[in-house]
């Protein structure tokens, strides 16, 4: 088994595609090889090598995903959202100590001048004309000879990402070699993906779920990936036209967006048939999964990721084995099992706290020897997710523990109320959280968006949660709005939202 990107990369045939985009001819495995030689060797000429931290802001497309699978042969990678502010791009160039910047030849936002503030230096990257896509060039200044040249190792660092850190500082995972190419190897295995496999990537590059779930997986399978610049339900069918895809992942925000375009586009879903559809990194409300399937007419497979496993650990299989609606899956990878308080593994159909371990799961926290303690028990990792593991060894989701809702002792998970509320014909999307109460310490709240040409006023949904929910569960405040806000990477994100939305 491979256990390092450059041996991921040696994958494919050499004159199959890797690579592709929008007017460009594709980037085969063995021209992404030979590049990924050049880019380190580049890298090495300007005193980058092995471990040093190479922080990538760059937009979506081609050019990102061969900067993360080319850098990360022979440096450590560090993608960050473009988006981010100065503030932010100086907080993460330094939490992270980098030691280069990758840019946008004729980028002049915020990132450089934090990088320039810090002393790290700063590569500029030119797209190739009329070449293959992805391939580019990169200029900067010569450095010193770094301290390892050449291909990573096993034990090397290929990843580093924050966590989210919506309740405190974010903390730095960091993923080695061998953790990123189990879990590309994890979900290869768990999709079935064949050289004859074509993704389309519409997932954010600076996140896990598209590096790893989309390119990362299709790379090492043999495959290709299609690189859109960035979702956008209004394109996503005229993409599926040109890239010729036969499966996407994406998060449930995204898929319900496409589903909303889906019923003009019924012939171009029937020209372009889809082998399968994958969902992670936050709840598929089984309406959605169903509805999918149906206008799709392949499986759904839903999948459950945390930056801490280098995303993949449970997925639902892909037929004639059994998926179940509401459930992510059997372990797709790494161990799962169901911890007590006390660290103790408790047994099938019991509820506690998912805990995982294996080939793919980081050793820890970077320089943080409390969220350590906390985190790993006994060599599990503890996931802060409540669940419940059935007889068949399906993983079915009850909560975020931190986001589990405490009124006056009562203890609601948001997502039991989600389901339920999605059950109304005239709801799209919905998302419950807790809101501040002076005497019970919290209450159930929920954001609503209706269906396109559909009514509905809060009372009416209230009662309609009322006759399937017990009283305290039924949201005391209910909104209707035209959006709920999201997370930079689409994700709905229930901490923080009652601030968000002036209920704080």
């Amino acid at each position: 088994m491979a256990n390092t990107l450059h041996e991921l990369l040696g994958t494919g045939a050499a004159d199959a595609p890797a690579i592709g985009a929008e007017g460009q001819a594709d980037l085969t495995h063995g021209a992404l090889r030979d590049f990924a030689a050049q880019v380190v060797a580049d890298l090495n000429g300007f005193g980058i090598g092995r471990n040093d931290r190479v922080a990538i802001v760059l937009p979506n497309g081609p050019e990102m995903a061969t900067a993360f699978l080319t850098v990360a042969c022979g440096a450590t990678t560090a993608p960050l959202n473009p988006a981010y502010r100065a503030d932010e791009f100086d907080f993460y160039l330094d939490d992270l100590n980098a030691r280069a910047l990758i840019v946008m030849h004729d980028y002049d936002g915020d990132a450089v001048a934090a990088a320039e503030k810090r002393g790290v230096a700063v590569l500029r990257l030119t797209p190739r004309a009329d070449a293959a896509a992805g391939l580019f060039d990169l200029s900067g200044d010569a450095g010193s000879a770094p301290a390892a040249t050449g291909m990573a190792g096993a034990g090397d660092v290929a990843l580093v990402l924050h966590t989210s850190g919506t309740t405190s500082r974010p903390k730095i995972v960091p993923l080695s070699q061998a953790n990123v190419a189990a879990s590309a190897a994890h979900i290869r295995t768990a999709l079935n993906l064949t050289a004859a496999d074509r993704c389309l990537n519409i997932m954010p590059l600076f996140h896990i779920h598209g590096l790893i779930a989309a390119v990362l997986s299709s790379v090492c399978a043999g495959a290709s990936v299609w690189c859109s610049p960035g979702f956008n339900a209004l394109r996503f069918f005229g993409w599926m036209e040109v890239a010729r895809p036969n499966w996407y992942t994406a998060v449930p925000t995204m898929h319900q967006a496409i589903l909303s375009r889906a019923g003009r586009n019924s012939d171009l879903i029937a020209a372009q048939p889809l082998r399968l559809i994958r969902s992670s990194s936050s709840s598929l409300p089984p309406q959605v999964m169903a509805e999918l399937e149906e206008t799709f007419g392949c499986p759904v497979i839903e999948s459950y990721g945390m930056t801490e496993a280098a995303h993949q650990m449970a997925s639902n299989p892909l037929p004639p084995a059994a998926r179940k609606p509401g459930s992510v899956g059997v372990a797709a990878g790494p161990e799962v099992a169901i911890m007590d308080v006390d660290g103790n593994i408790l047994e099938q159909g019991a509820t506690g706290e998912i805990v995982i371990r294996g080939p793919n799961v980081t050793s820890g926290y970077e320089a943080n020897s409390k969220a350590n303690a906390e985190n790993f028990t006994n060599g599990w990792f503890r996931t802060g997710d409540q669940g419940v593991l059935d007889a068949d060894g399906y993983l079915s989701i009850t909560g975020r523990l931190k986001e589990i809702i405490n009124r006056g002792g009562e203890k609601i998970s948001p997502r039991e109320v989600d389901e339920i509320l999605m059950e109304h014909e005239a709801v799209a999307q919905v998302v419950t959280f807790a809101m501040p109460h002076p005497k019970l310490g919290e209450e159930v709240a929920a954001a609503v968006v209706l269906r396109e040409g559909a009514t509905a006023t809060d009372r009416e949904i209230r009662d309609f949660a009322a006759t399937r929910l017990a009283d305290f569960k039924v949201p005391r405040k209910l909104l209707i709005l035209d959006e709920i806000p999201k997370g930079a990477t689409g994700k709905l994100q229930r901490i923080g939202l009652a601030e968000k939305l002036g209920l704080a």
